[in-house]
């Protein structure tokens, strides 16, 4: 043990000789994060505590099986292996073992999401299912019941919704199933009952860890103080500046408040990266210096300076990824290995130009964690309309479109479309447009309209593109509304995206070839999403979310523009953009590029663009945009100091990281840093 020891900093033997007693190891990026984990479970065997007091966990099986590899490593002998899982198969044998407590039955069957999805869509409802699916699941993750939303809700889909809620829980729990979030709240549920239960199972596990604490939720918060009710011996690990999950429910403030959680709680930091240049780290640290919400570190390089930050400038998306595409080429040319080099991005409808790029530079790539463009579902449907526009006949097209969106037409009843079109020897679309009888036959009356409505449309929109208009796009949207309904999916705000640069890519065709058909835009088209497999290793290409966790010796962040990163809108939150800002640049090893453009589509439309604030922010670009860091406060504001009661703020500047307040208290006028007032 003393010579495992020995390969440690002094910060990260400081982490694992700790033992009783709440401790936060704050691990920057590269800093060591697993093997710290590790040895500090390996530590606590060789003193002599039992392993099956030792509990560890994690959020995907990938990184518990690999700290459960190298931990078990580091032990000469043990008889039995700590339990080093993730939360939900934690609470999958806990479950197994005291569901009972709930009335049920140990031999429950575990579903999916697709088996959830198929018992949602059973009630026979109109809302999108994916939609129904996550609302419940956040939910449930809020630990919010069926009842409570009914009575929260607002607007009368909310309500269906609540209504849907109950009947599914009703379901599952009547035929006896749990779904991926019961693992969790079931389990919360029955601690929080069983009071003697509960303190059985914080005296089990006597010693637990917990990683990537930052992207925990409310719900695993409490499950985790649950386990802790008869001790504080829980050390958590993580990074506040790596938080990059609060659209899916994590919460920053269980890291950040972990301190006032907890009595006594020791904070270890892990500074000394090992993975990155000091000028990569300079720009990462100088960039998250401008976050308020965060505890605070300064990550240093073992591997010295390095090249210095290169800033690429394009006038559009098309020379920018020309550009980059080159230089990967030219990386791959002259030794460097595919498979070391990525492009980063926020949006994942810049994918695009990017990947036509790379096509006519003939550099093979992988989507990491996504589809490629041109295979997005959204992307597959536009293609499908423009497909039906230009010939009629084909089934394969009108097949995928006949009910997107939604018009009330079931497989079965499509099926019926198709086998009586056959048996006629006409087209899908020739058969329904000539055989009206029949086809009100078989389809119910609302969809019957809506049919043919859909029918004149395509008749419509195909006269239209005939004149080869620049406003046909426009038309096709106006017609068949396909932004508004991808807008009500999961992961609208991608989907959106892409849509939008669909359309901008085909005015600016239509721009470029004045004498364009469809037809010719169609083949185009297949000719630039058809990548080329010339090189037997891939480079990489994926969102910043997708690229948390890896590295790479050469990396390129694409589309550093206001708007596009930071993403600005309703529901965006800026300190989360920094800290993804952060993240991608932690992601280079050993030189990076960051990339902005003058325009770019956006939204459907050419729009000029100013370079990111991030830019300036991390010293890279002194012609940047200039923005203040943002503040809760306004004027206006109604405040409470502890001291000097209630005030009313009347003007706010900026001092360092800090925001001064000029404060009203009463008719005496004071200046207060905000740190020290909260909002009334």
């Amino acid at each position: 043990m003393n010579k495992i020891l020995s390969e440690l900093n002094e910060a990260q033997r400081d982490a694992v000789k700790h033992i009783d007693g709440p401790l936060l190891i704050l691990a920057g990026a590269g800093s060591g994060k697993t093997k710290t984990i590790t040895t500090r479970v390996a530590y606590l065997i060789s003193l002599g505590i039992d392993p099956a007091s030792i509990l560890t966990l994690t959020f995907t099986n990938k990184a518990a099986s690999e700290m459960r590899e190298r931990a078990l490593s580091l032990i000469e002998s043990v008889n039995y292996p700590p339990t080093l899982c993730t939360f939900h198969k934690f609470g999958l044998l806990f479950l197994k073992f005291n569901i009972n407590k709930l009335g049920r039955n140990n031999n429950f069957v575990v579903i999916d999401t697709d088996d959830k999805k198929r018992i949602i869509k059973s009630f026979g409802i109109d809302l999108p299912i994916s939609m129904i699916a996550s609302e419940i699941s956040r939910y449930k993750n809020s630990l919010i019941s069926p009842k409570e939303v009914f009575e929260k809700a607002e607007r009368k889909n909310y309500k269906t919704i609540a209504k849907l809620y109950e009947q599914y829980e009703n379901y599952i729990a009547s035929n006896n199933l749990v779904d991926f979030d019961d693992l969790l709240v079931l389990t919360y549920k029955i601690l929080e009952q069983d009071i003697e239960l509960c303190k059985q199972t914080s005296d089990r596990y006597r010693y637990i860890m917990v990683d990537e604490y930052q992207d925990t939720n409310e719900l695993q918060y409490r499950l985790l103080r649950k386990l802790c009710e008869n001790h504080e011996n829980l050390c958590v690990v993580g990074d506040d500046d790596q938080s990059i999950y609060g659209w899916r429910g994590a919460n920053i403030k269980n890291i950040l408040e972990f301190h006032e959680s907890f009595d006594e709680v020791k904070i270890t930091k892990l500074e000394v990266n090992y993975r990155s240049t000091n000028q990569i780290l300079k720009t990462a640290n100088a960039l998250i210096e401008h976050n308020r919400e965060r505890i605070g570190k300064n990550l240093t390089s073992d591997f010295g300076d390095g090249k210095e930050i290169a800033f690429i400038e394009s006038a559009d998306e098309n020379q920018e990824s020309q550009t980059i595409a080159r230089k990967i080429r030219k990386l791959i040319d002259t030794g460097a290995d595919p498979r070391s080099i990525a492009v980063l991005y926020r949006v994942n409808a810049l994918s695009r130009s990017l990947e036509e790029g790379l096509n006519k530079e003939h550099v093979s790539y992988n989507m990491v964690g996504g589809i490629k463009f041109y295979e997005r579902a959204e992307i597959k449907d536009l293609i499908s309309y423009l497909r039906i526009i230009a010939n009629e006949h084909d089934d394969y097209s009108m097949k995928r479109i006949i009910n997107k969106p939604k018009r009330g037409l079931g497989k079965v009843t499509i099926d019926k479309f198709l086998k009586a079109a056959y048996e006629s020897k006409m087209s899908l679309f020739e058969y329904i447009s000539t055989h009206e009888a029949e086809v009100k036959s078989i389809a119910s009356k609302k969809s019957f309209v809506a049919l043919y409505e859909f029918i004149e449309n395509i008749i419509k929109l195909k006269e239209l593109s005939s004149d080869n208009s620049y406003d046909f796009i426009f038309e096709l949207e106006d017609t068949f509304k396909i932004r508004d309904y991808y807008s009500t999916l999961p992961d609208a705000v991608d989907r959106v995206s892409n849509i939008d640069e669909f359309y901008g890519l085909y005015r600016d065709y239509v721009k470029q070839n004045l004498e364009m058909s469809v037809d010719e835009f169609l083949n185009d088209l297949a000719l630039q999403s058809d990548q080329d497999q010339i090189d037997y290793e891939h480079i990489s290409i994926m969102s910043v979310h997708a690229s948390k966790g890896l590295e790479f010796e050469y990396l390129f962040v694409i589309g550093l523009e206001e708007g596009f990163f930071p993403l600005i809108g309703d529901g965006s939150d800026i300190e989360e953009e920094r800290r993804l800002g952060y993240v991608a640049i932690t992601r280079a090893k050993r030189e990076l590029w960051l990339s902005c453009v003058g325009s770019r589509f956006y939204k459907g439309r050419r729009a000029t663009l100013k370079k990111s604030r991030f830019l300036k922010e991390c010293g890279v670009c002194k012609g940047s945009l200039v923005l203040e860091k943002t503040t809760s406060f306004k004027k206006g504001d109604l405040v409470k100091h502890k001291i000097f009661g209630i005030g009313r703020i009347f003007e706010i500047s900026k001092v360092k990281r800090e925001f001064k307040l000029k404060i009203n208290f009463s008719g005496t006028k004071r200046d207060i840093l905000a740190s020290f007032v909260e909002k009334i």
